[in-house]
């Protein structure tokens, strides 16, 4: 069956984790989880700070978590603004088949973007969901602020 596994199957685990930890202990965890796959992925199609620019980062990440790749989410575009990146997200396993007006948050997806951004980027990053395609944006987006 190759790398690949179903949403329906992933928004059981992310369901059934919290209904067993509740919805903020599971969204730490997976967040969390994420954040690893994210660092390891970038690491291993060699993105780096000294190597990549933001333009090479955002067509590595798209082939890697898009349609060809483990369909996770489709990475639109990353850009900078000020101290902060901005990555625009469309397609997000974690958004799908939920309801138009729904509550959910980019957990795992979240936690990847933000994983892969860091070794991308060599500093230190806080990431928050700023804006979300359940709550009638155009993307879901993460805004990722560089701590000093």
């Amino acid at each position: 069956m190759g790398d690949f596994s179903s949403i329906v199957c992933f928004k059981a685990v992310v369901v059934g984790v919290e209904d067993t930890l509740g919805v903020q202990a599971a969204g730490v965890a997976l967040k969390r989880a994420g954040r690893e796959r994210g660092k390891a992925l970038a690491a291993s199609l060699g993105l780096s700070v000294d190597a990549t620019t933001l333009d090479q980062a955002t067509a590595a990440l798209r082939a890697a978590l898009g349609p060809e790749g483990t369909r996770l989410c489709i990475v639109e575009s990353i850009e900078e603004r000020g101290d902060s990146l901005i990555v625009r997200l469309s397609e997000t396993i974690c958004s799908a088949g939920e309801a138009q007006g729904s509550p959910r948050e980019l957990t795992f997806t979240m936690g990847a973007i933000h994983g892969a951004v860091e070794v991308l980027t060599g500093r230190r990053l806080r990431a928050k969901q700023i804006e979300s395609v359940l709550r009638g944006g155009a993307h879901d987006v993460i805004e990722l602020i560089s701590l000093l």
